[in-house]
């Protein structure tokens, strides 16, 4: 049985995101779609002590209106620098902000010119530190056929897997029998019940980068995910 995970890719995401790379076989990041503007590709929040704030990476846009992920590309290299002193300056007194950061700040000094390479090098560089070993490829590694759950299910049999995972917003458009016809058990990720986490600044939120956890938990980190093994 192989499982298998397709999605966009996002700027250093939630813990939920990671669980799904960690759940499965091979995650494919689904690049080939289209860019979509005030979304997760580019941006995601921590906690500071006056609320959530965004962390976005400055994209260009412009008169680019079916651009793909993938063709993205970034706007400026500046942003950088503002990022890195924004979580230096919230997540510093965390428990373990400088062993996170000794190989998350060379990070943010590596260059991209493309939305999509940054956002997998942050990937990879965090199921690293996770011990998160399931093979990442992309969506242009195979071919893509027409259809919203046609490509999905294609793209899944093409690698090879017996078993999709999904999350759970895709229910409204995925046709399961898709996937049946092919031989594909289709599977709906479960982001509930995730236990809270020694967090700063206030009313515990999940719904941040997973940087958030990172910081605050480091090696515990693990613990308070359900498909990372401790």
């Amino acid at each position: 049985m192989k499982k298998v995970a397709i999605l966009q890719s996002n700027y250093i995401p939630w813990k939920g995101y990671f669980d799904l790379i960690a759940a499965v076989d091979e995650f494919i990041l689904y690049d080939d779609m289209q860019y979509t503007r005030r979304d997760w590709r580019n941006r995601n929040q921590i906690k500071t002590p006056t609320g959530g704030q965004w962390l976005s990476v400055p994209v260009q846009v412009k008169g680019k209106y079916l651009q793909k992920i993938r063709d993205t590309q970034i706007d400026g290299n500046t942003w950088h620098k503002h990022h890195w002193q924004t979580l230096t300056h919230n997540y510093r007194q965390a428990p373990h902000f400088k062993d996170i950061a000794a190989w998350l700040e060379p990070l943010y000094h590596t260059p991209d010119s493309h939305l999509s390479t940054l956002n997998r090098r942050f990937l990879e560089a965090v199921c690293a530190y996770l011990g998160i070993n399931t093979v990442i490829s992309n969506s242009w590694d195979y071919h893509l056929p027409e259809g919203k759950t046609e490509r999905l299910a294609d793209l899944c049999a093409q690698a090879g897997g017996s078993e999709y995972l999904s999350g759970p917003a895709a229910k409204n458009y995925l046709q399961e029998n898709v996937f049946t016809d092919r031989g594909i058990k289709l599977t709906w990720f479960d982001y509930q019940d995730y236990p809270d986490y020694p967090q700063l600044w206030g009313d515990f939120t999940h719904y941040v980068s997973i940087l958030d956890l990172l910081f605050n938990c480091g090696p515990q980190a693990p613990h308070y995910m359900k498909y990372v093994r401790p």
